[in-house]
């Protein structure tokens, strides 16, 4: 009897250390984000209380990096924290939200309602899994717009949505159900993936960039490993690219510095994306010893508009260099 009650309480333990907390997070609230009707304020409130393993529950408005003026802060998502946005504010399960009916914002609209203030970043993560997830947010008005001279790969120019960083380990967030909305820097003016001596592979699923633009590369996403043990690689599905802008790589820039960069592109829509120069759709490019080469399965590319070249090129101009596709992969 004493082994048994023994292995019981074991068991309740471990379904305790397991248990996943939810904090639950609606505008103008006060509470300890214990329940909807006790909620936390604040999404940065939750982020910072929220530990591995924790989910993070939003109800539809906006929220911001900031109630000052600091282009520096961001959200930052810890390695294992889900964050969902899409409720009302009254549901008890994931099934029950409606993310096009409840538009939860993370927007880096600071200061004056100039764009050229706002904040650097809006989303930030380094070193994270596939199990930190971000779901049903529009992540908007990040302004990364600190002119460098030459290429660079700082904040402050780069990654205006979602900055990636796997600085010599991994970083492979889940992005899923969301909307990048008319942020700017530049380069990577949605999001920037960056490998440092680590390898960058997040999943982006039902995920929609809609008027992102870089005044260099990457208008949607740009995809960069420095360093030759680097790698990204993205795994994109349906996802879709409109009216993205860059001088090169409107929708996708990929490029390898010594590192290499493999980004899977499957059933993706690139609408009405326009690069300045080359590829308004995908763009790949190397420096070194590194390789840059889209896998691109299913993908329609439609109204998109470059100077030169093919809405998918490369440095060198041969398509069969810029991307794998199916057999039904460009129409």
């Amino acid at each position: 009897m004493k082994q048994v009650t023994t292995l019981l309480i074991m068991v309740m333990t471990m379904g305790q250390l397991n248990a996943e907390t939810i904090l639950f997070v609606k505008q103008n609230s006060q509470g300890n984000g214990s329940s909807w009707a006790n909620a936390l304020g604040s999404v940065q409130q939750a982020l910072k209380v929220a530990k591995k393993g924790d989910a993070v529950w939003v109800a539809q408005g906006e929220y911001f990096t900031t109630s000052g003026t600091n282009r520096n802060l961001y959200f930052k998502i810890k390695d294992g924290v889900k964050l969902y946005g899409g409720f009302a504010g009254t549901e008890s399960s994931l099934t029950q939200r409606n993310v096009n009916a409840n538009r939860t914002i993370l927007s880096g609209e600071i200061g004056t309602p100039s764009l050229e203030d706002n904040a650097y970043t809006v989303v930030y993560t380094e070193n994270v899994g596939q199990a930190t997830v971000i779901d049903g947010f529009i992540i908007t008005g990040g302004t990364a717009n600190v002119e460098q001279e030459g290429e660079s790969h700082v904040m402050e120019s780069c990654g205006a949505g979602w900055y990636n960083l796997a600085n010599g380990k991994n970083s492979s967030p889940t992005i899923r159900n969301c909307k990048f909305i008319d942020n700017k820097a530049r380069e990577g003016a949605g999001i920037y993936n960056l490998a440092l001596n680590g390898e960058c592979s997040p999943v982006i699923e039902k995920t929609h960039f809609i008027q992102n633009t870089a005044t260099l590369n990457g208008g949607a996403i740009y995809n960069s490993a420095r360093g030759a043990q680097s790698k990204t690689a993205p795994k994109l599905k349906n996802v879709v690219f409109e009216y993205n802008i860059a001088t090169y790589g409107g929708g996708i820039m990929n490029k390898a510095h010594n590192g290499q960069v493999a980004p899977l592109v499957s059933h993706c829509r690139f609408i009405s994306n326009k690069a300045h120069f080359r590829g308004a759709g995908v763009y790949n490019d190397f420096k070194g010893t590194g390789t840059s080469k889209a896998i691109m399965i299913g993908c329609v590319l439609q109204k998109n508009i470059s100077s030169v070249g093919t809405p998918v090129s490369s440095r060198t101009g041969s398509f069969s260099q810029d991307a794998t596709f199916n057999s039904n992969g460009l129409r």
